[in-house]
């Protein structure tokens, strides 16, 4: 049971790091890799399906401006997709939660903003019905 984080940038690495470091105070295995769903799709997909349908894991893509990435990964896994865009103040956030919620019918993205509450979010799917 892990969660595998997507960045569209490395740039995206700090925002990584909030989700990651929760991560880590609940015990969630994880691993993080950068790779962009508008310029090297092949690549993301290669990430997605490394983990066969066995494997218990919750996919978080952290992207922001025009999040191709959410979608294109809920469009290509039958796992749960948690997008958390990353933003600098209240106009990007704006634009990052917008094109993070408008995603096409059958691509379920769950959007959490705050990285902790991502991190928290993944914790209760990966132990769905444990107390």
């Amino acid at each position: 049971m892990k969660a595998v984080l997507i960045m569209g940038s490395t740039s995206d690495q700090g925002h990584a790091d909030k989700i990651t470091s929760t991560l880590d105070t609940l015990s969630v295995s994880h691993e993080t890799f950068a790779a962009s769903a508008h310029k090297n799709p092949e690549k993301v997909l290669e990430i997605i399906r490394s983990y066969g349908p066995e494997e218990h894991v919750v996919f978080v893509t952290i992207a922001g401006r025009s999040n191709a990435l959410s979608g294109f990964v809920a469009a290509n896994t039958m796992k749960p997709t948690i997008g958390c865009p990353p933003f600098q103040d209240k106009v990007d956030m704006s634009i990052n939660i917008h094109s993070t919620l408008q995603m096409p019918s059958m691509t379920p993205v769950l959007t959490v903003l705050d990285p902790g509450n991502c991190a928290l979010a993944v914790h209760r799917m990966l132990n769905l019905g444990k107390i």
